[in-house]
């Protein structure tokens, strides 16, 4: 992947590279080489008869060889996974019952103030505020967390004040060498941990090793921690959306990677703890083009949702690049990550008191006056490096006689090179200081700790190039970070952040919505000297980024939803994000991606989440059982494959006679993909929204935004309630002036009253499906 989790430190490279290569090696290795460990899927957990062939095979072929069965899956879906061979899975795979047999894949992660922008952010007025306390609403929601453990000691997980755990909690708390059953409290009510195969046994604990899961975790629910900050950077109230939720900790992930089968485990295991919503902030890597039926995180997502389980994942950090995002199937809430109103800012001063503005977290000791030597990257070439490696400041590429106590002007001119790299070879050749220039990354802050580095545009870097070529002995200074609030223009789309059209199929708008994850400060581990400074305690906080960190922002808010509409069902809820999202930035502007261009729903879904209008949202659209049934026959999938798949079949279900993709477009989804559009004939889809405004009597009118060349008319065009609950239906008709459409195009329509508005994304494609 390109965009990174924990950006940018030499170790959060090398992990990446690391999960990146486990993701390809080990399931190419299980296929070519045949033994290694297979997911056998068989369907819902309903079914006795899928229940009877699940224990019938496992008894049949693993008699003698117990300890080769790695889990076994029994609760929401039936199956198991286990150490086999090629032969053996293709004999399995052709067994009645069995919906699909593959190598367990390795999945990879996807790497305070962030709340208070939120609400700064909320166009619509509301009524009330979110519920802040558990006497403010009637629900006490769970959250379950599928990452890399919880540091359980931290401030962000302490009880003061919760009060007892709901009576219809059926998790536990798992103990092992360094975590007990004490760790859990009021606060963090549940805590497994999965052993795959290839595992060391250190890693046999709920406790997070690796930081992520803590960050997370303390992101969607953690409790309000006073004056935290990393090492006085991002400096305020650590706390969550959902301060009064319970977390369960479901640790899937190790240094090596997710395993698959321990992501099926997990999701099995929630849906019988009892969990409300659960937060997945990993995924399969945008290049794999995963089917649905071997997907561990779709099948698990898909028998959450039909237990009643809100299911919200990251879409992945392969951006800018369209197509990448991952994690899109329709019973899936789909995450993209935005940047907030905080800047980290580390400026660089020249000769002559020029300040050119500047991003990064660093904590060096040079002097605030520009008193070092200049020089640019180019200039400082080691003999047998080439000016390009050396432009970029690549590993080795630097003289360090020309570099030592000089301050060097690297780029990344060829799009494949990263600030933390070039600030280590700098900083190895003994230089002072290192400025990168990188238009990608510039509005990410990454950590470098005491070694001044910063990142600015092509745009300032030519300020800089022109004073470095007008002057005799250009001088610099690099300023330590500094925290700038109200920062405009905010929200922008991060450039990591993975971008739709969903290579599953166009009919369904992928990502669904956009929330913070750029320089998010929240809990971690205690004990991780890796981004600790010299002669100073580990932090407690970190600051990273990554659409790791927006998805828990939506989590928090779907259990502030769920806990004022506890009958709600997680497609009701997830309208409710997604129909009362915001379009706009803090300078009232439409929101822009990286390069200022103003983003599209393929950037940021229907826009970035509002806190308090998502809890009142007027309308709601509800995706239905039937919805998501459909959706399988229309994507190909025939009936007996369904009816062993899903629970909720009914008995006189059958797939339409001219099921195809394009027909996907009308599933009842809160946004409206067209896709097939040719242009030489009308298309048509209806949706239906369920009235929960409270007021009873409700009439809202309908406003188009139409994109040029296009005629989209809504009928009717008023809808009128007489009580809550009631179901009302309308049409949308989509046709064009011209028949042919080069690319896609948006618009959008909104329902509104006095009190309500309501809106969905609208994207017309000429594509089908399956491609981008």
């Amino acid at each position: 992947m390109k965009g990174l989790f924990f950006f940018f430190s030499p170790f959060s490279l090398m992990f990446l590279y690391l999960l990146c290569i486990s993701f390809t090696a080990e399931t190419e290795a299980g296929l070519r080489n045949g033994d290694g460990v297979y997911i056998v899927y068989m369907g819902s957990a309903s079914s006795a008869a899928n229940a009877y062939r699940a224990q019938i095979l496992i008894n049949t072929m693993f008699k003698r060889r117990a300890n080769d069965i790695v889990h076994t899956y029994k609760h929401g879906f039936t199956g198991f996974a286990a150490r086999l061979s090629a032969e053996e899975a293709k004999v399995i795979a052709k067994k009645t019952g069995v919906v699909s047999v593959f190598p367990d894949p390795n999945y990879q992660l996807h790497t305070t103030h962030s709340w208070d922008f939120l609400k700064y952010q909320t166009a619509v007025k509301i009524d009330s505020s979110p519920p802040s306390s558990p006497e403010a609403g009637s629900y006490d929601s769970i959250i379950g967390i599928l990452d890399t453990g919880i540091w359980p000691e931290s401030e962000s997980f302490n009880d003061k004040d919760m009060g007892p755990i709901p009576s219809r909690w059926k998790g536990t708390c798992m103990e092992a060498k360094d975590f007990n059953s004490s760790n859990c409290n009021r606060k963090i009510i549940g805590a497994r941990f999965y052993k795959s195969p290839d595992d060391d046994s250190e890693y046999f604990t709920t406790r997070d090793v690796i930081g992520h899961g803590t960050h997370t975790s303390s992101t969607a629910a953690g409790s309000a921690v006073e004056n935290a900050s990393y090492y006085g950077v991002a400096s305020g109230t650590a706390k969550g959306g959902s301060p009064n939720a319970r977390i369960a900790m479901y640790k899937v992930c190790n240094p090596g990677g997710c395993a698959g089968s321990s992501i099926l485990a997990a999701f099995d295991d929630a849906i019988a703890d009892g969990v409300d919503v659960l937060s997945l902030s990993l995924g399969a890597p945008s290049y794999a083009h995963i089917e649905l039926n071997t997907d561990p995180i779709a099948i698990g997502a898909f028998h959450a949702v039909e237990q009643g389980i809100l299911v919200v994942c990251s879409a992945g950090n392969d951006g800018p690049n369209g197509g990448t995002v991952v994690n899109t199937a329709p019973w899936i809430m789909t995450v993209a990550a935005n940047t907030i109103d905080r800047d980290l800012e580390s400026d660089v001063v020249l000769g002559g008191s020029k300040v050119i503005k500047g991003e990064g977290i660093h904590f060096g000791n040079v002097s605030k006056s520009p008193v070092y030597p200049l020089i640019h990257g180019k200039s400082a070439k080691s003999a047998d490096a080439s000016e390009s490696s050396a432009r970029t400041c690549d590993y080795g590429s630097l003289d360090q006689e020309k570099v030592k106590g000089k301050i060097v002007l690297c780029e990344n001119f060829d799009g494949s090179s990263y600030a933390s790299s070039a600030s280590d070879e700098v900083k190895s050749k003994g230089g002072i200081g290192c400025i990168f220039v990188d238009d990608r990354t510039r509005a990410v802050a990454s950590a470098y700790g005491t070694f001044p580095t910063t990142v600015i545009d092509s745009k300032e870097a030519a300020e800089i190039f022109s004073y470095v070529n007008s002057t005799k002995d250009p001088v610099a200074t690099i300023l330590p970070t500094v925290t700038v609030e109200k920062f405009t223009p905010a929200p922008s789309v991060a450039y990591f952040s993975s971008r739709g059209p969903s290579s599953i199929t166009r009919s369904i708008l992928k990502p669904d919505i956009t929330a913070p994850g750029v320089a998010i400060l929240a809990a971690w581990t205690g004990k991780d000297t890796s981004i600790s400074l010299e002669g100073k305690p580990p932090s407690q906080f970190n600051v990273i980024s990554g659409t790791s960190m927006a998805a828990p922002h939506v989590t928090a808010v779907a259990s502030l939803i769920k806990s004022l509409h506890p009958t709600w069902s997680p497609s009701a809820i997830r309208s409710a994000i997604m129909t009362t999202a915001t379009q706009t930035n803090n300078d009232k502007g439409l929101i822009t991606t990286e390069t200022g261009a103003t983003a599209t729903p393929y950037d940021t879904g229907s826009g970035e989440l509002s806190t308090t209008a998502s809890m009142q949202p007027g309308l709601v659209y509800e995706t239905t059982a039937v919805d998501y049934l459909n959706f399988l026959c229309y994507y190909g999938y025939n009936i007996s494959t369904i009816k062993t798949i899903s629970k909720s079949v009914p008995a006189n279900f059958t797939c339409p006679a001219d099921s195809k993709l394009e027909l996907i477009s009308t599933v009842n989804y809160p946004s409206i993909g067209i896709s097939g559009f040719k242009g030489s004939e009308n298309k048509t889809v209806s949706r239906t929204v369920t009235n929960v405004g409270g007021d009873g009597v409700a009439v809202y009118k309908v406003s188009v935004e139409t994109p040029a060349g296009f005629s989209i008319q809504v009928t009717p065009e008023k809808l009128q309630f007489t009580k809550d609950g009631e179901k009302l239906t309308y049409q949308v008709t989509v046709s064009a002036a011209d028949d042919s459409l080069k690319k896609d195009v948006f618009g959008a329509l909104t329902w509104s009253n006095a009190k309500y508005k309501v809106r969905s994304p609208i994207v017309i494609s000429s594509e089908t499906s399956t491609t981008n």
